[in-house]
């Protein structure tokens, strides 16, 4: 594909988003109107073309890019058509995977990003915190060179009567400890999770500026049954916490719990560029997320 117009132009004037973006041009791949191995035009021409500012035509090539359907564009070379189907699309009856298969390699794929956004609704960071293991590795071996790094997390708040991890028994010597060793790990893993993202500030992305980290917590009133992460705005893995009866040690003391399997749970995918069910799902889990975030929600203290 060239720089002309006739190619790109879908006869719009009104305002458009990064989805009104991507998905004109993502309906012209498909179509086979934009054919494989051509050329996008350069940014300031999609910027003209669609009546947006720059960083709408970045979002939509971003999510392009996240899909498979286009090459990482660069200074003075722009991103070509790698596909006409999504790399990532998947049939619509594929099985769910447990977190501990599925996660890694989807949190890998989505640094490849020049502007990586996760956001993720957990129990505590323990599991996104493996996941994040290769990528960040991967940064600074110099191997992936985001721009910028956005991760947003949910977590329970203290002061909440946890419905799990608690104690089989009930008793209020029980639930104390319970709930101190549920606490200890919530505010160690996130210390970790921002200690680990935080130590890339110092590191050059593609744009031969330091890497932009903002990482923010805050506060669910609530014990989610769900665990969520949404990648970049273009995935979705969803899943249920698993709730089993085992023994813990706790202040040498044995004592029976329910408690959630993180790791071992299973994970169902879901893309935007999979089919409009998908899509559906990740725009409506993006937009709960969103809602949360500046509704029920409030500042996390990890230190407390």
């Amino acid at each position: 594909m060239t720089s002309q117009p006739d190619e790109v132009t879908d006869g719009g004037g009104a305002r458009r988003t990064p989805d009104d973006v991507a998905a004109s041009l993502r309906a012209r791949i498909r179509a086979g109107e934009l054919k494989v191995g051509a050329k996008l035009p350069t940014q300031a021409w999609l910027v003209e073309h669609y009546g947006v500012e720059r960083t709408v035509v970045r979002q939509a090539l971003q999510q392009l890019h996240a899909e498979g359907l286009i090459t990482e564009g660069r200074k003075g070379a722009p991103a070509k058509i790698a596909s006409a189907v999504p790399a990532a699309s998947r049939p619509s009856d594929e099985e769910p995977k447990r977190t501990a298969a599925v996660l890694s390699p989807r949190v890998a794929e989505a640094f490849r990003a020049k502007e990586v956004r996760i956001d993720a609704v957990c129990l505590t960071t323990e599991t996104l915190n493996l996941a994040l293991g290769e990528p960040l590795g991967a940064i600074h071996a110099g191997l992936f060179r985001p721009e910028s790094v956005h991760v947003r997390v949910l977590l329970p708040d203290r002061n909440i009567n946890l419905a799990f991890p608690r104690p089989v028994h009930r008793s209020a010597d029980g639930d104390r400890l319970v709930h101190e060793r549920w606490l200890s790990q919530r505010n160690t893993q996130g210390l970790v999770l921002r200690d680990n993202l935080e130590a890339l500030r110092l590191i050059k992305g593609a744009n031969g500026e330091e890497i932009d980290i903002r990482i923010e917590f805050q506060a669910l009133p609530l014990t989610s049954p769900i665990k969520l992460y949404l990648l970049n705005g273009s995935e979705a893995l969803f899943g249920y916490y698993d709730i089993v009866e085992r023994e813990q040690g706790i202040a040498d003391r044995s004592v029976e719990i329910y408690d959630s399997l993180g790791y071992e749970s299973m994970l169902f995918q879901y893309l935007r560029g999979g089919g409009s069910r998908d899509a559906a799902f990740v725009e409506r889990s993006q937009r709960w997320f969103d809602n949360l975030w500046v509704t029920i929600t409030t500042s996390l203290n990890l230190g407390g």
